[in-house]
């Protein structure tokens, strides 16, 4: 794992963030957040918006006028919060087509509505940590937003690696290790989550037949009974 790969835009930018598996929160601990920092506002700058038949572009509008407000009034909101941080982005253009630069937005708050509700749009909060609040920070991980579908956990050591999965494993349906949160290939990886995101059914693999499926038990006796009482009761 490093910082390259920690920064990597792709889970946020494509397809303008109107996907279910988009990054829209980050964590980050302070010892490294100012490479991190440098390094997400510079690649974030850098992407190419513009039309969907501009093939250099990496993204381009948010699908309509409604997205469009409704992605629009969490940045304003980002703008008027005084925990709030707009750090790149945040410009927001109708004129022509609906289209919403890639944001990340620094935040103090780690109960800031932005890392609670879906914003479906190219927006990420980050929250920087304290190196030493790490358990804390993790069940803030778990407990602040109400969804559950994907997410990534970025670590060099493997015992904190696993530490850290095992105390998410209800936050997400798909955990991915070292990589960006979205990207599923079907028949691969079997894609679905819980809590307000889902009944966690997984698509495309076997658990999903259930759903179609009715089950019976069947109980059948070979020595019929011939008494109702129990053996003790004739002590």
């Amino acid at each position: 794992c490093t910082v390259e790969a920690v920064v990597s835009t792709q889970s946020t930018g494509e397809y303008s963030g109107q996907k279910c598996s988009a990054c829209s929160r980050a964590y980050v601990p302070e010892s490294l957040w100012d490479e991190i920092r440098e390094g997400l506002v510079s690649k974030t700058a850098a992407l190419k918006i513009g039309s969907a038949e501009d093939i250099p572009s990496f993204t381009s509008a948010v699908i309509d006028d409604k997205s469009f407000a409704k992605i629009s009034s969490y940045i304003q909101y980002a703008r008027e919060d005084p925990s709030c941080e707009i750090l790149v982005g945040g410009e927001c253009d109708d004129s022509v087509g609906y289209f919403v630069s890639p944001t990340i937005v620094l935040t103090s708050n780690p109960e800031c509505k932005l890392l609670k509700e879906e914003i479906f749009g190219p927006v990420v909060t980050v929250y920087v940590y304290k190196d030493a609040e790490w358990a804390e920070t993790v069940k803030l991980v778990d407990e602040t937003s109400p969804y559950g579908l994907t997410g990534s956990i970025f670590c060099r050591d493997r015992s904190i690696l696993h530490e850290t999965h095992k105390a998410l494993r209800h936050s997400a349906g798909n955990i991915y290790f070292n990589d960006k949160s979205t990207g599923s290939v079907v028949g691969q990886q079997p894609f679905g989550g819980s809590r307000a995101s889902g009944t966690n059914d997984k698509a495309v693999s076997l658990n999903l037949i259930g759903k179609w499926t009715s089950p019976q038990a069947i109980k059948e006796t070979l020595v019929p009974l011939t008494t109702h009482t129990y053996p003790y009761m004739d002590q």
